[in-house]
């Protein structure tokens, strides 16, 4: 048999899945090990783990490096791979949201200005609702570019909006929920069928109870 090969995001978010993955019989010790590994194998199991940047995850599993991987609604929306779409883990749980200064009033005769890192996320957001957009594309603590007057508004993931009232802003809009969920190579989901469909149907019992 095969070794399935999983990606996992760094962080917080990865340890919780890979406890899922251990809880429905995936376990592989060697990853609990501190060293500087970047592959984990169990020759048991038969599984093969990799811990990846999480915005890499969707990548890795597009390009078939990983057969199935654990990445976040936001990525997949922002860059579209072409991969399936499993489940949904109920985890990393956000929502991805407009946000302003408060009091803020659109005025639709502007352009509106808005900074981000999901240009394509936000883009399609306003398209939808024919308005007109100019994007400034951030990397970190976007929060900064409507106190400084940069842009109008932001589009970001909230998840709990402590950073937002620090700083006298407030959400005026949710674009959509936003949670981590489990995808698989396409190619992998042929040739690999049993083992993906065995796990999946194992973690969706975990994820419904």
């Amino acid at each position: 048999m095969d070794y399935i090969n999983i990606a996992l995001p760094k962080g917080r978010l990865g340890e919780k899945v890979y406890e899922m993955f251990e809880k429905i019989g995936y376990g592989c010790p060697a990853i609990r090990e501190k060293d500087r590994r970047l592959i984990f194998e169990n020759e048991e199991n038969k599984v093969r783990y990799f811990w990846s940047k999480p915005s890499d995850v969707a990548i890795y599993v597009e390009r078939g490096a990983a057969d199935i991987g654990v990445v976040g609604k936001d990525i997949l929306l922002e860059y579209e791979p072409d991969i399936y779409e499993l489940a949904d883990m109920n985890l990393g749980k956000c929502r991805m949201c407009v946000a302003a200064k408060k009091g803020f009033r659109d005025n639709p005769e502007k352009t509106l200005k808005v900074a981000t890192k999901f240009v394509n996320i936000a883009r399609s957001h306003y398209a939808g609702k024919g308005r007109d957009i100019e994007i400034c594309k951030l990397n970190g603590s976007i929060e900064i570019a409507p106190i400084l007057n940069m842009t109008d508004v932001i589009v970001d993931i909230v998840e709990t909006g402590t950073t937002l009232k620090e700083n006298d802003l407030e959400v005026i809009e949710t674009i959509i929920p936003i949670s981590a969920r489990l995808i698989a190579n396409k190619a992998s989901t042929k040739f690999k069928a049993e083992q993906i469909s065995q796990l999946r149907r194992k973690l969706q019992e975990v994820i419904e109870k």
